[in-house]
Order: C-alpha cells, then sequence, then structure tokens
C-alpha cells in the first residue's frame, strides 16, 4: 500500500516535469548542448545542477523577455533523459535514486522490520 503511494507519487513528479518539458523544449536543447560540449572538453563527469544554472543563466541575464523559471525539481529528469538519448555517457552525471525510490528500496528491503522511520516520506 504505502509502496503503491510512493510510486504514484514518483509518476505525478515525472508527468509533471514532462508537461513542463514539452512546453520549453529549449531547456532539452541547451541542457543536451551543453552536455555535449562538457563531454567534448573531456570531462568524464559533470553536475547537471551546473549545466541547467549555465542554462538559467542564459535564460534570466542575456536574454529579455520576461521571468524563466526552470525548477529545481526538474533538473535529475533532465540528466536522465540524457542518460536515456545518449547510451554511450550513461555515466556522465553521477546520479542518486529519486526519493521515492530510495523509499521503495528501503521498503522492499525492510518489509519485516515494520521500521519506517528511515523513509524520507515521514521525515521533517
Amino acid at each position: 500500500m504505502l509502496k503503491d503511494i510512493l510510486k504514484d507519487n514518483l509518476e505525478k513528479r515525472k508527468r509533471k516535469w514532462w508537461e513542463w518539458h514539452k512546453k520549453n523544449p529549449e531547456v532539452w536543447e541547451r541542457f543536451e548542448s551543453y552536455t555535449l560540449e562538457a563531454i567534448k572538453s573531456g570531462r568524464e563527469h559533470y553536475s547537471h545542477w551546473a549545466i541547467i544554472n549555465r542554462i538559467r543563466w542564459h535564460s534570466e541575464i542575456e536574454t529579455k523577455g520576461g521571468e524563466f523559471k526552470i525548477s529545481n525539481d526538474h533538473i535529475c529528469f533532465y540528466a536522465r533523459l540524457f542518460h536515456a538519448r545518449h547510451p554511450q555517457h550513461k555515466d556522465f552525471f553521477r546520479l542518486k535514486p529519486l526519493k521515492e525510490e530510495k523509499d521503495i528500496a528501503i521498503l522492499e528491503v525492510d518489509v519485516h522490520n515494520r521500521d519506517f522511520s528511515s523513509l524520507s516520506h515521514f521525515r521533517n
């Protein structure tokens, strides 16, 4: 039951990002371009947060035309999309499991213990 709630929450976050992504294709174009640029420079790993912040800089400082926000909640999904579309660079970004994935894994391992205090869902 709790596992289903966590899976549902994760799917909702993914759908929210995907809807935003479809409305803002230029973010993906820049994310992909800047990431490939970092790879071409010889880096084996780099921060997906740094890539997004470069996009933010460009969108907020170098261009005109209103406020533009990229939610921090979306950053991990851009990195995962890059790995999916460029499997030859599947380890370029060092990704942590999403909080729901982490909690699901805890539930699967600790199902008999019934100590759910370590789940992020129950943390303050």
